[in-house]
């Protein structure tokens, strides 16, 4: 969904890193004329972690998600497999929009490390200007998670030492104003502790870029993964983060009008693009799909699109099928774990656990959202 997001706010550091730990699973401020030197710590850590970029649609206390994840379990009715499971589509709207699509997915991943595919939102690139045909990598030794800081795994320096330099650029400042990577940390590390993250956005690419880059990339994730003796799925996941398309008057997106009939063609047409283009076994042809014209609209063209993974769900799915080729010689399976959106959600009941919204839900603000399994065939 488009947001305005708030301003990052990052807990003060102590002085020793494990009680840095403790102040960031807290929640706890110390006043900055505590300790000695506190100043100092402060500037080093905001060097080392990586700020947060949401602090009102995710949660960031380990306390409030137990409470928003336990609401979500004893809600959830359906089974999904957790068998050959080694790649996903996660939203990254906020939980209290969402959370019914988060739960059922990320309650199914156990694995060591996660490389995440993000989005390059339209606030970054005004900003930056030039982001295009490139992965954009970070060099935070840290970034912030529900439990404690998260890791960087060792896969972001074997990806800059093999990757060709034109390939990828490293900007933290880009990284600092995205929240399609962060959304997915919370709940990745609920159910995951230990688990370290490999941060890439996408930036927008014409298809035979993405393919270019897609090969290099596969490349050098199948080196580390053999080296290392990591299997998919039990010891790297692949997430790609992506909201669906963004629709109605506030968004300038009346391709199927207004009003209630507007919403319903909208849906049938978002669930036919998940069942032509994201489920069944994943192809380049079906990807390539994905980057073709669409009720008159070039979804290469992010000027003219409003559909948030038109480039981190074809440049996603490009490099884990080459991955799971390379390594474990076998195709993916897309399924539909769930589709809505946030016209039809609302707001999860849930007061006073200090989660809120970013952006309003109406019939002239709605977005909509999935998330789909990539499984092993066998």
């Amino acid at each position: 969904m488009a947001k305005n997001k708030p301003q990052a706010l990052i807990p003060i550091a102590l002085l020793i890193t494990v009680l840095t730990s403790l102040a960031v699973l807290s929640g706890f401020r110390l006043d900055c004329r505590s300790l000695p030197g506190q100043n100092q710590a402060e500037e080093q850590l905001q060097a080392r972690i990586r700020p947060i970029r949401d602090d009102v649609g995710f949660c960031w206390n380990p306390d409030s998600m137990k409470i928003l994840v336990d609401y979500l379990s004893a809600q959830e009715k359906d089974r999904f497999e957790a068998r050959g499971l080694v790649a996903a589509i996660s939203p990254h709207d906020d939980y209290l929009y969402a959370g019914r699509l988060y739960y059922p997915l990320f309650n199914l991943i156990q694995a060591k490390e996660a490389v995440i595919f993000g989005v390059t939102h339209g606030a970054v690139r005004n900003e930056i200007k030039g982001l295009d045909s490139v992965l954009i990598l970070d060099d935070y030794q840290l970034w912030p998670g529900v439990l404690k800081p998260v890791e960087i795994s060792p896969l972001r320096s074997y990806l800059k030492a093999h990757l060709k330099k034109e390939h990828f650029i490293v900007n933290n400042r880009a990284h600092q104003l995205e929240h399609s990577i962060e959304a997915l940390i919370p709940f990745l590390q609920y159910f995951n502790p230990e688990i370290k993250i490999m941060p890439i956005m996408v930036a927008p690419a014409p298809l035979e870029k993405m393919k270019e880059i897609s090969e290099a990339l596969s490349l050098a994730l199948a080196s580390y993964m053999k080296e290392k003796n990591l299997k998919p799925g039990s010891d790297i996941f692949f997430l790609i983060s992506a909201d669906g398309n963004h629709y109605g008057k506030d968004f300038n997106n009346l391709a199927f009008g207004e009003g209630q009939e507007a919403w319903e063609k909208a849906l049938d047409f978002d669930r036919s693009l998940i069942k032509n283009y994201l489920t069944g076994r994943v192809t380049e042809k079906k990807v390539a799909g994905l980057t073709g014209e669409l009720w008159g609209q070039t979804y290469l063209d992010y000027r003219n699109s409003y559909w948030c993974g038109k480039y981190s769900i074809p440049f996603g799915l490009l490099t884990v099928e080459k991955v799971i080729k390379k390594t474990a010689g076998k195709n993916i399976d897309g399924r539909l774990i769930r589709f809505s959106d946030t016209y039809s959600e609302g707001v999860l009941p849930l007061k006073k656990i200090g989660l809120g919204t970013t952006a309003p839900f109406s019939l002239r603000h709605w977005v909509s959202f999935c998330s789909v399994g990539y499984y092993l065939e066998y």
